[in-house]
């Protein structure tokens, strides 16, 4: 088995593997992960709140945790929708959650010159699905050295996303998690292809499966996104079923009033029965 912490990117089936921090680790034979938190920043104390409770949601659980919010969501589909606090009062508030909770923090960036000072608080850069290929990020971001959540574009094959991770890994930094999030299908749906999981395994990183996202109907609503948050259950179970190395959940303490993705954001309630649910399933396909 290769060392924990490299992955080979080269799909030969060696071990796949990868350190998050010195105390979480992904991928063959450990504990699924569960990256949750809600879609935007929309104040220091509900990231707190949210954070604080599925830490312990998961500690009961024994499942390895990482707090996920956005600073800014750069790609909403009105120009009046809610984007964010920004950089600097974002990074101040994931800054809190890591001081206060004390969980490891993961967020997205959008453009090149965010990598280096996100890459002070938090400890993994995320890079949007839409922005999968673009070569100037994905070099900001590896070059940080922290580990990539490298989400697949909704247009993108899951093969292909070899050649969008190799942009990472030849800057020497092979700490990269790809993330399934669904495929276009028309023009307000998604669709998701467990096979990508497989696929995407097969190249040589950890996968994890983003349930929520993947219930998303772009543009659905005019301006802005629908979703169907009650199918976001049988997504994550199947794609654990099929081997993901976690799951990536948008959870909320009222979504409906969610100031984005309200639609296929999940209740915080309901995440203690799916997880153990989902945890359950990876112990039959092979998981700690």
């Amino acid at each position: 088995m290769r060392t924990v912490g490299l992955s080979t990117g080269k799909g030969d089936g060696a071990a796949v593997q990868l350190n998050i921090t010195d105390a979480i680790a992904l991928g063959d034979n450990l504990p699924l992960l569960v990256v949750a938190g809600p879609c935007v920043i929309e104040s220091p104390q509900l990231c707190i709140d949210v954070a604080g409770r599925m830490k312990e949601i998961c500690a009961e659980l024994g499942l390895p945790y990482v707090f996920k919010a956005s600073f800014d969501k750069a790609n909403r589909t009105s120009m009046s929708s809610f984007r964010g606090p920004g950089l600097d009062a974002g990074l101040k508030a994931l800054g809190q959650v890591k001081e206060q909770v004390q969980v490891p923090v993961l967020t997205d960036i959008h453009v090149p010159d965010q990598a280096a000072p996100v890459a002070e608080v938090v400890d993994l850069l995320q890079i949007p699905a839409f922005l999968c290929r673009q070569t100037d990020l994905l070099v900001a971001a590896a070059r940080t050295g922290l580990p990539i959540n490298l989400k697949k574009g909704q247009f993108m094959a899951p093969f292909d996303m070899k050649w969008a991770a190799e942009k990472i890994r030849l800057t020497g930094n092979n700490r990269i998690l790809l993330c399934e999030r669904g495929t276009c299908f028309g023009y307000h749906d998604l669709v998701a292809d467990m096979r990508s999981i497989i696929r995407m395994r097969a190249i040589g990183y950890p996968v994890l499966f983003d349930a929520t996202h993947s219930t998303q109907q772009p543009s659905g609503l005019g301006t802005e996104s629908g979703g169907e948050r009650g199918m976001v259950p049988a997504l994550a179970a199947a794609a654990v079923a099929a081997g993901a190395d976690g799951v990536f959940l948008e959870v909320h303490p009222d979504p409906d009033r969610a100031l984005s993705d309200a639609a296929s954001m999940l209740h915080i309630d309901s995440a203690p029965s799916l997880l153990a649910r989902l945890q359950a399933i990876a112990a039959l396909s092979g998981k700690k």
